[in-house]
């Protein structure tokens, strides 16, 4: 028979191991996420001297040259209002037809069920390279290229499969027994779901809606190819700085950066909310 004092020194160093190698993982996914960022602010906030010369000393150096040339650029203001009109216009078409439909699916029982899901996840296994000719000739004939409109359709099919299992998965971990108590106090479907259900998922949707903005803000190619005179602000970078200096391309880089940060920390608390909601 072993001696079971042999092994105490085992399984401590194996979980001392196990929480290095956790730390480590997190200590390296944040410098993956936050170094570039950084990199990026520094180089945005520096003279162009600065950003061509070496060594670089890794501190910013609060010149604001850069960014107050690029924001006096001509064409920026115009090419930011449309990138937040597109934005907001696929939030908001995004939220109204996802949440229904996570609704639906958490809700009701009915033929093809598993198979909707599916087509919706599928909806992101077609590479919008292989589409932007189709869209782009459907565009033309039906009066919708180089508009918002137009392209916050494009966008909100690629946030709708976010938007439904985000609110798929919230409506599910709400009990059906809040809506059927509120059922036998009077209240029908729709104001059951107002007064006890949308005050629970609207943190949820809120965080639906961050992720829809986000892809809006970040999205390029559709912006690219579908629009000419109305470009948003990835589409105009693209457009405009491919051959700028380096120290233009950093205040460009950091005017599509700062503002979804910005948003993300705005709605911070609801992101953490609709995981509380998700996981009970």
């Amino acid at each position: 028979m072993s001696n079971p004092t042999v092994d105490v020194p085992r399984t401590v160093s194996a979980g001392g191991a196990g929480r290095f190698l956790i730390w480590a993982s997190i200590v390296l996914l944040c410098a993956w996420v936050l170094v570039p960022i950084y990199l990026l602010m520094v180089n945005a906030l520096s003279s162009p001297a600065q950003v061509s010369g070496f060594p670089k000393s890794g501190l910013p150096g609060f010149d604001f040259a850069s960014l107050q040339f690029f924001a006096g650029f001509a064409g920026v203001a115009k090419a930011l209002w449309n990138s937040i009109l597109v934005a907001v216009l696929t939030m908001a078409l995004s939220i109204g037809i996802g949440a229904p439909a996570g609704y639906a699916l958490s809700r009701f029982d009915f033929p093809g069920k598993e198979v909707f899901r599916m087509l919706v996840v599928m909806t992101r296994a077609f590479p919008l390279p292989l589409l932007a000719l189709p869209l782009a000739v459907m565009f033309i004939r039906t009066g919708l290229d180089d508009t918002a409109l137009g392209l916050a359709l494009v966008h909100t099919v690629l946030a709708i499969p976010f938007a439904v299992l985000i609110t798929f998965s919230l409506f599910s971990g709400i009990p059906l027994e809040l809506e059927e108590a509120a059922w036998t106090l009077g209240c029908n479907r729709w104001q059951a779901f107002q007064r006890v259900v949308l005050p629970l998922v609207l943190p949820g949707i809120a965080a639906s809606a961050v992720f829809a903005f986000t892809i809006s803000w970040n999205e390029v190619f559709a912006a690219a190819v579908l629009t000419i005179e109305n470009r948003t602000l990835p589409a105009f970078l693209i457009q405009n700085l491919n051959v700028s200096p380096l120290h233009l391309k950093f205040a460009g880089g950091a005017a599509m950066v700062i503002p979804a940060l910005i948003f993300i920390f705005a709605v911070r608390k609801y992101l953490f909310a609709m995981w509380g909601i998700a996981n009970r």
